[in-house]
């Protein structure tokens, strides 16, 4: 039985989803997500609750004092590459520059030592526990055992529980280690992201209390551009809408109100059997 869960937030602005990049309208406001951000800084305070934000370092340069309050108040910060894009859109170099470049900018920011990682869209090139070696990572948490979602992602992995990467890539460097991102036991769609605003704060819940009843530390994520109001821009999909602001901020708030004691990914990493300490 485990009594420990890790809600992390993929750091990111609305402007650099893949689905805004391809929309054919824009918008002129600026850092939508960042308000979605000081939310749940805040609500995470008033849990007593620490998260892990993996942090798009571009962000971190345009408001350094939005990443800034959150290392301040002791979530732990990775990385979620320096611009947000795919990192199999890009050349082995370009990627290697991603993970190194936001590195670099994060712990500037910080003060922090970044360990940790997520891939945008937990998308991942055949290199990608070689490169995050090579530019310093200790974990990874871009694995999704989800089964295949046709124009998303998933029926590539299995691995339920913090483990050596070389889990998933036998030939993955020693001593790094993967965190993936939970599923629902039997139905194996993730927990949280839009999946949380399809089926609701239950759905979520319920997958958590079934994971901690086979050991598993549940490992949820969230947006902060999930948590605004969002303005609308011609060609985003109607999913990306779907349950965003108020009802995100309501459904959040019933998470961390569970019996759970919410910890960094880091954290949940080095408690287990990994190679990392």
């Amino acid at each position: 039985m485990s009594d420990k869960a890790v809600l992390s937030i993929d750091f990111e602005l609305f402007s650099q989803t893949p689905a805004y990049r391809s929309a054919a309208g824009e918008t002129d406001r600026d850092g939508v997500g960042l308000a979605g951000g000081e939310f749940l800084l805040n609500r995470l305070a008033d849990h007593d609750a620490s998260a892990t934000c993996f942090v798009v370092s571009s962000v971190a340069e345009a408001y350094p004092e939005a990443v800034e309050a959150l290392a301040a108040a002791g979530h732990e910060i990775g990385s979620h590459t320096h611009t947000h894009r795919l990192l199999t859109d890009l050349d082995a170099d370009d990627r290697r520059e991603e993970m190194e470049r936001s590195r670099t900018v994060l712990e500037d920011v910080t003060g922090n030592t970044v360990s940790g990682f997520r891939a945008p869209a937990f998308d991942i090139a055949s290199d990608h526990f070689d490169a995050l070696a090579a530019t310093g990572y200790a974990y990874d948490s871009s694995v999704v055992a989800s089964r295949r979602i046709p124009g998303w992602y998933g029926g590539e992995y299995d691995l339920t529980r913090p483990a050596p990467a070389s889990e998933v890539r036998a030939d993955a460097p020693a001593g790094l280690a993967e965190l993936p991102v939970s599923v629902m036991p039997g139905l194996r769609l993730p927990l949280t992201g839009t999946w949380l605003r399809f089926f609701g704060p239950r759905y979520t819940i319920l997958g958590m209390k079934l994971l901690a009843r086979r050991g598993i530390a549940p490992v949820l994520y969230v947006h902060p551009w999930e948590f605004v109001d969002l303005p609308e821009v011609e060609g985003v999909p109607a999913r990306v809408y779907w349950r965003t602001g108020d009802w995100m901020r309501r459904a959040v708030e019933r998470i961390l109100a569970q019996p759970f004691e919410f910890v960094t990914a880091r954290d949940v990493v080095e408690d287990a059997d990994t190679g990392v300490e």
